[in-house]
């Protein structure tokens, strides 16, 4: 399974104005920015993910960690997307400098979600 097309970040207008004025959470090895926005398509997140070329030399390491990290986010937005309203553009970075297991990339992105979910609850109140 894939994230769905319409939920992918592809706009180089949308990515240039989320790194200009979004927010950032980091929970190592993990780093996600997130800005609040809106889209023609009925998404709540449209996500993108980034590895450095600088850490990771070859393609295979880098397309290995974004494959880890979007099978962790897809596996785990369903649980914390359900209750927000508004429409976010995510970038999620990669920090780390070894090569992460699933296990580790999973247990980041959970609580990576849940500051992101507690942060935006607690500016709707």
């Amino acid at each position: 399974m894939s994230i769905p097309k319409n939920e992918k970040l592809k706009s180089e207008k949308c990515i240039t104005q989320l790194f200009n004025e979004g927010s950032a959470i980091t929970v190592f090895p993990l780093r996600l920015v997130f800005l609040e926005t809106t889209f023609e398509a009925p998404v709540k997140v449209k996500v993108g993910v980034s590895v450095g070329k600088r850490k990771f030399k070859t393609a295979v390491d880098r397309n290995r960690i974004k494959r880890l990290i979007r099978e962790a986010y897809r596996l785990n937005k369903g649980g914390y997307f359900n209750n927000i309203t508004t429409q976010f553009a995510f970038m999620i970075l990669y920090i780390g400098n070894e090569k992460p297991s699933y296990i580790q990339t999973e247990t980041a992105m959970k609580q990576m979600l849940k500051k992101f979910v507690n942060k935006v609850t607690s500016k709707e109140d």
